[in-house]
């Protein structure tokens, strides 16, 4: 088997406003959409996200634990961008930290059970020489990252 996408719930009153930040901000593209699902990839990588419209009013206690993970040589700066651009659209949202070099937004009105991450890029650097091998079925397989 191979990864194809990640799958995470957004509260169905702000869906549209969190694509418009996915979309307009990070240019992530729509692959799929749902009346209540949409697919979107950002250009240049590989792995999917799915969103799906939720309705429930309580939060994931621990959800700072599950996060949508980005990139940045500024994590902290351009999360509080995302968080004035969601402000400014009437969704109350906090930039957090879990150390100095790997920060969170949440929007707790709207992210149901993630918060998303932006950290360095020295923190994604896991030495791997960029292809994988995998099991699927029986046979072996090779993968370039």
């Amino acid at each position: 088997m191979r990864l194809n996408h990640v799958a995470n719930r957004l509260d169905a009153r702000h869906f549209e406003t969190v694509v418009d930040m996915l979309t307009g901000e990070l240019g992530f593209i729509t692959l799929r959409r749902t009346e209540r699902s949409i697919w979107l990839r950002q250009p240049g990588t590989n792995v999917d996200l799915q969103f799906s419209r939720s309705d429930t009013m309580s939060r994931d206690g621990d959800k700072l634990r599950s996060q949508v993970s980005f990139l940045d040589d500024a994590p902290e700066a351009a999360l509080t961008q995302l968080a004035a651009w969601l402000g400014a659209r009437g969704v109350k949202a906090h930039v957090g930290s879990y150390s100095d070099r790997e920060f969170y937004l949440d929007a707790p009105s709207a992210f149901v059970d993630f918060v998303i991450e932006a950290m360095l890029p020295a923190l994604a650097d896991y030495g791997i020489d960029g292809s994988s091998t995998f099991r699927s079925t029986g046979i072996d397989r090779k993968v370039v990252l």
